[in-house]
């Protein structure tokens, strides 16, 4: 009888761990950064993702949110790119987290036959989470988008574009030194003055350095980085 009291109460203290364990997961995912007043309505919105462009585009962006981050905080760089032709795709990722849902780009490819010619990108943890994607089942991806992310698998030949600020106060550069060169076919590039959270619309980021560019310049710095990016790639 005693020692069935003692596994009673084992049980019963392993019950509220977990509990509380739940809870403070709620609490965090609870809190996140939402996107501010330079949001762009998408085209297209599913329970699943965003869309930023026409499902007719022949190239397509699938885009994985940093951590914490909603989605429609990047629409003003998505819609940027939509601009020139593409159909972005912002995934929407179970409580903001990424790494929750990695393989989301499979679902996204399936549903948009149009697209010829895949790309995958993301910032921060999503960059991260697109990375492993693309490492472990991007056979069919053209290359891939690191915002101020790294890999954490080889990623073979597939074309690689990085893109930081050099006032980023997030982005850990000794794993990213580390780490980057996972990406055998690198294009690199460091954007004077922007920071971590100016590659969206969601305001300032615990941590963050504080940047010397406005957002909109760096957007439009991404922007172009990306469609050269993709111009070279799909030439090649």
């Amino acid at each position: 009888m005693k020692r069935q009291k003692i596994w009673i109460r084992i049980a019963l203290i392993l019950t509220l761990l977990t509990a509380a364990a739940g809870f403070s997961f709620y609490l965090y995912t609870k809190d996140y950064y939402h996107a501010e007043s330079h949001a762009v309505p998408a085209a297209e919105e599913t329970g699943a993702y965003l869309v930023y462009g026409s499902r007719e585009n022949t190239v397509g962006l699938i885009f994985y949110p940093g951590a914490k981050v909603e989605e429609a905080a990047y629409s003003p760089l998505l819609s940027e790119l939509s601009d020139n032709g593409l159909c972005c795709v912002a995934v929407k990722m179970p409580c903001h987290l990424a790494v929750l849902r990695p393989d989301a780009a499979k679902q996204v490819m399936e549903d948009f036959p149009d697209v010829e010619r895949w790309f995958i990108g993301g910032h921060s943890l999503g960059g991260a989470m697109a990375a492993d994607f693309a490492a472990s089942k991007g056979q069919n991806l053209c290359g891939l988008i690191l915002l101020a992310a790294y890999p954490t698998k080889d990623l073979g030949g597939l074309p690689v574009l990085s893109v930081y600020g050099s006032e980023d106060g997030v982005l850990n550069r000794e794993k990213y030194s580390a780490a980057i060169p996972l990406a055998n076919s690198l294009t690199e590039h460091v954007i004077e003055g922007g920071n971590h959270a100016g590659f969206g619309d969601y305001g300032p980021q615990k941590g963050d350095g504080a940047a010397r560019i406005s957002s909109e310049q760096q957007w439009q710095m991404t922007a172009q980085f990306i469609l050269d990016f993709m111009q070279i790639t799909t030439a090649s």
